[in-house]
């Protein structure tokens, strides 16, 4: 992969103070209950804002001294105001794709899977259809899907279409022509391609083997690529989502470079690029945190594994379901390049996170960890486990012990929930330990990991203190004893995330001198049945002290 020849251009203008939203005179938004997350003013009457910056965090008549045009106030009648939400973890480009293509993680069933392919075909013939976020578990029937359920409805269109945890997608017979995959291909390290009794692929292809097709599928132009970021914006403008924590491949940096040189961000982006490319931002002199108050550069990310859902995270026993596999280690873990690229990079002060989902990933990774503070000179340098979805409670206190982020989506708890206990068995009492973490002290960031899950952060929340799986099965909680507080989970969607972005200084509370990035809601989810937060809506968000979004 390589970064944009602009990327040079793109580290002088990062130092360039810039504030989309820039207030000339205060705006004054009273009569809120406002939750800062700030310890030491807990609550609120008001806030004002000023040049994109809280300037005031008060009563509701000292709020009001401090502006002088009555227009620039808004009243917020009583709603609860909190922290524009920080999303820890996203794929930002491609959920506007997502929300602009197919769906079929609306499908319930293997007849409404294969019809929602069926009207998309017929809508898009001859292009390829890729996307889809399919979930087998949700089906009557929770076999896989194969290429013959809709060659037969797509002879001249190629389909690569995804489950929703992005490690694995199925094929059609054409696309998989398309892609050279046959019988006698063999399965590339890091993934599997799956074959029938016979030998012949399935059409269901398993991480590093999607690759197989990516690389055939053609790149979506420039001015796609600005629709779908128009589209990711708007959606996160509506869920309250001020910044996104994103990974961000080359494709992606060049349309966020384009939004930020033309003011078209509303959303304050932290980009995290593939760890194979540190050595171009090393060139660049770029670190950690790098940027300005839009943009940012300077963090990397990895994968350790895979997923629950493929089975192919990597656990340190076999999967109680298919015993014949404990998962799959990325090649980059076997061959050795990921401890080197990692031992580097953060030598040159990047910020490093890793994909660990499978115990024995976890271990693995944490021992990497290990290695580098004993090997690098000490920094600030803000080790991240992405999902840390099933870790050994023995290893939670060494990420506390070294300062290592938990980067968790608690969506994927009531999701994964449905299903996981026959994938993994009593191995589930360790996982997502959302509870455990914080009285551990590890300091816990959440998130979507949107399109695997909406990137609502409410829906994370409601997720995070209920733990209530999708199917309604479990009223009180999936294991329990890991639920949280709302006040914990406000936290980790807030100032957490703020930290793990280096930006702690900066946003994640509402305080004087932070960015006046606010959000609104219809209802007090510190108040009611947390059940119902799931339908609680956002009703206004704040950007640098400009409303980008009211409910209609």
């Amino acid at each position: 992969m390589q970064i944009p020849k602009s990327i040079a251009f793109f580290a002088i203008i990062l130092l360039i103070a810039f504030n989309l939203h820039a207030q000339t005179q205060p705006t004054a938004f009273i009569n809120a209950k406002v939750y800062t997350v700030n310890p030491k003013q807990p609550l609120a009457e008001a806030v004002v804002t000023q040049q994109g910056k809280i300037i005031f965090v008060g009563s509701n008549v000292a709020a009001k001294k401090r502006v002088k045009d009555k227009k620039l106030v808004v009243d917020c009648h009583g709603k609860l105001m909190l922290p524009g939400f920080i999303d820890d973890h996203t794929h930002f480009v491609n959920g506007g794709f997502y929300l602009l293509g197919i769906n079929l993680r609306d499908a319930r069933s293997t007849s409404a899977f294969i019809n929602n392919i069926k009207n998309y075909v017929g809508a898009h013939k001859s292009e390829w259809i890729v996307g889809g976020d399919w979930d087998h578990e949700a089906w009557e029937i929770k076999d896989l899907p194969t290429k013959s359920m809709i060659d037969s409805i797509s002879p001249n269109t190629p389909v690569f279409v995804g489950r929703f945890d992005g490690h694995m997608a199925l094929a059609n017979s054409y696309a998989l022509k398309l892609a050279g995959i046959n019988k006698n291909t063999p399965s590339p390290a890091g993934g599997i391609i799956v074959k029938d009794s016979l030998g012949e692929p399935t059409g269901i292809l398993k991480d590093n083997a999607m690759d197989l097709v990516h690389k055939v599928i053609p790149t979506p132009s420039p001015a796609q690529y600005e629709q779908a970021l128009e589209r990711a914006l708007q959606e996160a403008k509506e869920k309250g989502v001020t910044s996104v924590q994103d990974i961000t491949l080359n494709n992606d940096l060049r349309t966020y470079q384009a939004f930020y040189k033309k003011g078209k961000l509303t959303c304050r982006i932290y980009t995290r690029m593939p760890i194979s490319s540190y050595k171009f931002l090393v060139n660049e002199k770029i670190t950690a945190g790098s940027g300005n108050s839009m943009l940012r550069l300077g963090s990397l990310k990895a994968f350790a594994d895979g997923s629950l859902g493929s089975s192919t995270a990597l656990f340190f026993e076999p999967y109680n379901q298919d015993t014949s596999t404990r998962g799959i280690p990325m090649d980059i873990v076997t061959n050795g390049k990921l401890r080197e690229w990692a031992l580097d990079a953060d030598k040159n002060h990047l910020q490093i996170s890793v994909h660990a989902i499978g115990d024995s990933a976890n271990f693995w990774i944490l021992n990497l960890f290990e290695e580098i503070i004993k090997t690098n000179p000490a920094w600030d340098r803000r080790f991240r486990i992405e999902h840390a979805q099933h870790i050994r409670f023995s290893d939670i206190g060494r990420m506390a012990k070294m300062g290592v982020i938990a980067s968790v989506q608690p969506y994927h708890a009531i999701d994964d929930g449905v299903w996981a206990e026959k994938r993994i068995g009593n191995r589930i009492k360790y996982t997502y330990p959302f509870k455990a973490f914080l009285d551990s002290g590890v300091k816990t960031g959440f998130g979507s990991d949107w399109t695997v899950a909406p990137i609502n952060p409410l829906l994370g929340i409601y997720a995070a203190v209920t733990r209530r799986t999708l199917d309604e099965k479990n009223p009180e909680g999936w294991i329990p004893e890991q639920k949280i507080t709302v006040a914990q989970a406000i936290q980790c969607y807030t100032i957490n995330n703020a930290y793990a972005a280096f930006e702690e200084k900066q946003k994640g509370s509402i305080e004087v001198g932070k960015f006046a990035d606010l959000v609104m809601l219809d209802e007090d989810i510190l108040l009611i049945d947390p059940v119902k937060i799931r339908d609680v809506h956002v009703i206004m968000t704040v950007l640098g002290g400009k409303v980008i979004y009211e409910q209609k």
